[in-house]
């Protein structure tokens, strides 16, 4: 049995720990890997943070010699470190931190630029290259699509495309006749939630020629005159079930280097339950959504037209429907991508 540490930047709470990392435990199990699944950041700073409270600093304080304890226990043969190992913390260090064992780098977000823009620019002096001197000398590399697979290749030739998927034996259709609602339907955090504003002017149109309801799981919904607006808190328990009452899953984006970052897991999620899709033409967006499947818009008009087809032609919809069931099953399913994560780690253990 091959012993690997996963080293997560948050807790089970943050869909990229459990998707990247969780979900693939008892498959692993299978092909002779024990991970064992160690957080930062635990579920309480990602409740704190989203709901605008303090920060829990003792706790945080605590995870961070707890995760410094993890680093000396050398009973793992093999760790995955998902994101960064702490933040603020210069690469080289985090370098040293992680020891002599072998490492793969795992991550699915543009996190490169993380302190290179934004609010945390500032630091682009001390921290702009973290991640690429961490990439640098990883076993190997599991990035989630194609824009991240090339930025990490020209800094590790052992990079491997490795996208966000999803178990399609619970992520699965169910029958359904549809309503005279047309419901547009979106899930996510409240950190993406922002992107939705690229909706309203083409749901204000579609509100004016009859009634749409706009479904936002797991964030804070745009004001949208004319249009009914559900704003339903995530639970794991039941996002299956409420993505199932959409008539069509949508993931909007603006075309910035962060955006092109995204793995369109939103896309994902609703194409392995049958639902159409839209999105903007943007990163993995591209990749992931085929005409099949759905539609990709670079405008308000593009959405509008979207919107209105798959509204109008319900065979349309459920073509559409069952196209993206089948792509996700062959290339963005649990099952089709647990062996690569397996190969992955056993290339990793031979260099140890």
């Amino acid at each position: 049995m091959i012993n690997v540490l996963g080293l997560a930047l948050y807790g089970q709470l943050a869909a990229s720990t459990r998707y990247r990392l969780g979900q693939f435990v008892p498959g692993l199990a299978e092909h002779g890997i024990d991970l064992k699944i160690r957080s930062l950041l635990g579920d309480e700073y990602l409740r704190r943070r989203f709901g605008g409270g303090a920060m829990p600093w003792a706790a945080m304080l605590q995870a961070g010699w707890a995760r410094l304890g993890d680093l000396k226990d050398r009973d793992h043969d093999v760790a995955i470190l998902h994101c960064e190992l702490f933040p603020l913390m210069p690469g080289w260090l985090e370098r040293q931190l992680l020891g002599n064992r072998p490492y793969v780098y795992d991550f699915d977000d543009a996190f490169y630029l993380k302190y290179r823009s934004g609010r945390l620019g500032k630091l682009r002096p001390l921290l702009g290259a973290k991640f690429d001197t961490v990439m640098k000398d990883a076993a190997a590399i599991t990035a989630g699509n194609r824009t991240l697979v090339e930025y990490a290749g020209a800094r590790n030739p052992a990079t491997i495309l490795l996208p966000t998927v999803v178990d399609t034996e619970r992520y699965c259709p169910v029958p359904r006749q549809r309503g005279s609602m047309f419901t547009v339907g979106w899930i996510g955090s409240p950190s993406t939630a922002q992107y939705l504003s690229e909706l309203v002017e083409p749901l204000i149109e579609l509100g004016r020629e009859g009634r749409v309801k706009l479904v936002v799981i797991g964030g804070r919904a745009p004001v949208i005159p004319g249009i009914e607006i559900d704003e339903v808190a995530w639970n794991e328990d039941n996002e299956v079930a409420l993505i199932n009452h959409f008539d069509v899953g949508v993931m909007p984006l603006p075309n910035d280097q962060w955006a092109r970052g995204k793995c369109a897991f939103k896309l994902i999620q609703c194409m392995a339950c049958g639902i159409p899709v839209i999105g903007s033409r943007v990163g993995a967006n591209i990749d992931v959504v085929d005409r099949d499947c759905g539609f990709l818009a670079d405008s308000a008009e593009e959405w509008l037209g979207a919107f209105r087809q798959l509204r109008d032609d319900r065979g349309l919809a459920q073509k559409m429907g069952e196209a993206s069931r089948n792509r996700i099953v062959q290339h963005y399913s649990l099952q089709q991508n647990l062996p690569i994560l397996a190969d992955v780690i056993h290339k990793a253990m031979s260099r140890r």
